[in-house]
């Protein structure tokens, strides 16, 4: 081989480890990649989302790190509490078997732990819609004496001064500078991947694979379709309204709904609609927890209804069903487990150093 030949050669050698070098990527002087884009596969029949990505692009290393943040239980006061640790993966994202949710020091709050998943198609969020931004959203319980107690302040501090978290937010920013509104968009990129639309009932809508009701699974869907839809609209099995379902007022939490928001009167005791999605799994009921059992909330529709002034036409006579009626939308109702959320690896908690 002659020495011309040896140079392309080497030519071609140097090209290829520039390549490579530029492929593992050094998109910053410290060595920093740039975030790789992720894109979202929406479920068929969905609306489009609310919340506006076009100032915070999903990518794989901000999804990542806000799941680490959403697992971390760093991130409150006693760093005993995380945000996975009210909002459970197996329960749908809910807080299984607490009817108040509760937080550090052993405090208690006057609400349960809604569901979080499906938020990227709502405006509004907590039992009051006391919140309109989805970045915002975690300020409240991070900072709430009852639940995660942290001023951020001294969070962002205690991050700064971590080396993972450094990395982490130059791996999805591009520089290790820790903010708040990065710590929340960060958190919303992660909980915007929680979305769920792959129940039983969404493969026999979307005909996918042959799936078809049983018969009492069909009776079910037909008493829904009757007597629930009207407030808990698909696909998301909500309409997002704020309604007074007839629920007795407790002294004890004095707790007034979206009026302690509006200041009107005719918002009093109404609360925001919660999704039906997955609602097997995701217990206690009502905005205080107070029901552990679909079938007390099938007893209280059907006599438990105690009519106000606000009290929405829709119960005010109660919804009628039989044992025989209970029984068949208790069975509809699992159609809209989704498996695929409640065991997703991807969304499940991460191992803290």
């Amino acid at each position: 081989m002659n020495r011309k030949a040896f140079y392309i050669i080497g030519i071609v050698c140097l090209v290829l480890l520039i390549a490579h070098a530029c492929k593992k990527g050094s998109g910053g002087p410290d060595g920093s990649v740039s975030p790789q884009p992720f894109t979202l596969q929406l479920p068929p029949g969905f609306p489009a989302p609310v919340y506006d990505f076009s100032q915070n692009p999903l990518t794989k290393e901000g999804i990542a790190l806000g799941r680490f943040m959403f697992y971390d239980y760093r991130l409150s006061k006693d760093s005993t509490v995380s945000c996975g640790f009210c909002h459970q993966q197996f329960a749908a994202f809910g807080h299984f078997d607490h009817a108040l949710s509760h937080g550090v020091g052993g405090r208690q709050g006057n609400r349960s732990v809604p569901v979080i998943f499906n938020m990227l198609f709502q405006k509004e969020f907590m039992w009051d819609g006391g919140v309109n931004n989805l970045e915002i959203q975690p300020l409240t319980p991070l900072t709430d004496p009852n639940e995660m107690g942290v001023d951020l302040k001294v969070l962002i501090g205690k991050m700064q001064s971590d080396p993972q978290y450094r990395k982490m937010f130059r791996d999805a920013y591009g520089t290790e500078e820790i903010t708040s509104q990065r710590m929340f968009r960060a958190i919303t990129q992660f909980v915007a991947t929680m979305v769920s639309g792959n129940s039983k009932y969404d493969s026999i809508v979307n005909h996918v694979g042959g799936a078809a009701f049983t018969a009492e699974e069909q009776a079910g869907y037909k008493i829904y379709q009757q007597k629930c839809a009207t407030c808990h609209k698909e696909p998301l099995f909500t309409d997002l309204s704020y309604r007074s379902n007839g629920l007795p007022y407790l002294k004890q939490l004095n707790d007034v709904g979206r009026m302690k928001i509006t200041g009107n009167t005719a918002d009093y005791l109404k609360f925001k609609v919660p999704t039906l999605r997955n609602i097997i799994k995701s217990s206690p009921y009502m905005h205080d927890g107070r029901f552990f059992d679909i079938y007390q909330v099938f007893d209280f529709y059907d006599h438990g209804v105690e009519v106000t002034a606000s009290t929405d036409p829709l119960v005010k006579n109660g919804i009628p069903l039989t044992d025989a009626e209970k029984r068949q939308l208790y069975f509809f109702l699992n159609t809209l487990t989704d498996y695929t959320l409640i065991q997703s690896t991807a969304l499940s908690e991460v191992k803290i150093n």
